[in-house]
């Protein structure tokens, strides 16, 4: 059995949680750097892996979604895929060593691995949640594949995902019930690809709820923004919009902890 190797290293309080800096042994000997956040009282079922976007940790949506989750009572756990490698921001890189269907996908499955395990962490299965890039990886760690232990995945939570590559898979099916989230005004991870996933499935299979007008990171608090020189947007400038709507924003605050809630065990064959 690998060696769990963790930092009680105390980093402060949020929403009466206290964080610890962690490392996640991975299969080729590289150490997955990550912090947990744990409630105060005992956790509410499932533990939460938080898979952050292409800019890596983005401490505003981080904070905001760490004092609400960890505040319902949830564990969770931020892994962090690019400072661990030594790289800052990929999102302007258009050659990624680290993407969302391969490294980031096995990221994401050692670290509910390991999640799953801790002391307590409550049992039947834990859920991924991800944002932009880390939606991605949500989509690609979903796929039911022979490397994904069967129970491990309670639910899954997709931010404004790339869909492209589930829609090239026929074959790809979700291990456990997933609900997408995405902005009808996105011009980085347009809706229309993950529409077309979606449409092959019945809730709660998948489920996908689109916020008319709502741009890319419309969860995050802040005001709207362009970013420029952003290689897969879907403008002829290559620019895209993104920023908060605050109407999308408060539907999900409430959205996310009830589907959190409602997820069953996760089943074993």
């Amino acid at each position: 059995m690998q060696k769990i190797i963790l930092a009680m290293l105390f980093i402060g309080f949020s929403a009466g949680a206290r964080a610890e800096s962690v490392e996640i042994p991975l299969p080729d000997g590289m150490i997955l750097k990550a912090e947990l956040f744990r409630p105060t009282g005992p956790a509410v079922a499932p533990a939460i892996v938080a898979l952050h976007g292409c800019g890596g940790p983005y401490g505003v949506r981080d904070r905001q979604w760490r004092e609400k989750l960890v505040g319902e009572g949830h564990i969770l756990l931020f892994p962090d895929s690019f400072s661990s490698r030594g790289l800052k921001s990929q999102c302007r890189e258009t050659g990624r060593a680290v993407t969302s269907f391969g490294v980031r996908r096995s990221d994401a499955i050692e670290s509910a691995k390991w999640l799953a395990v801790q002391q307590g962490t409550p049992e039947g299965g834990v859920a991924l949640l991800g944002w932009s890039d880390g939606g991605s990886t949500v989509m690609a760690a979903a796929n039911v594949a022979p490397d994904l232990p069967a129970g491990l995945i309670r639910g899954m939570i997709a931010f404004y995902p790339g869909c492209a590559v589930a829609v090239r898979n026929a074959a790809w099916r979700p291990a456990a019930p997933l609900l997408v989230l995405m902005g009808g005004a996105d011009d980085w991870t347009p809706a229309a690809p993950c529409q077309s996933v979606a449409d092959r499935f019945t809730p709660p299979a998948m489920r996908l709820i689109v916020f008319p007008g709502a741009y890319h990171d419309f969860d995050a608090p802040g005001g709207l923004r362009i970013l420029h020189n952003v290689p897969n947007s879907q403008n002829a400038n290559k620019s895209v919009h993104v920023g908060t709507n605050p109407e999308a924003q408060a539907e999900v605050l409430t959205l996310v902890p009830v589907f959190l809630a409602s997820l069953p065990r996760a089943s074993h064959p």
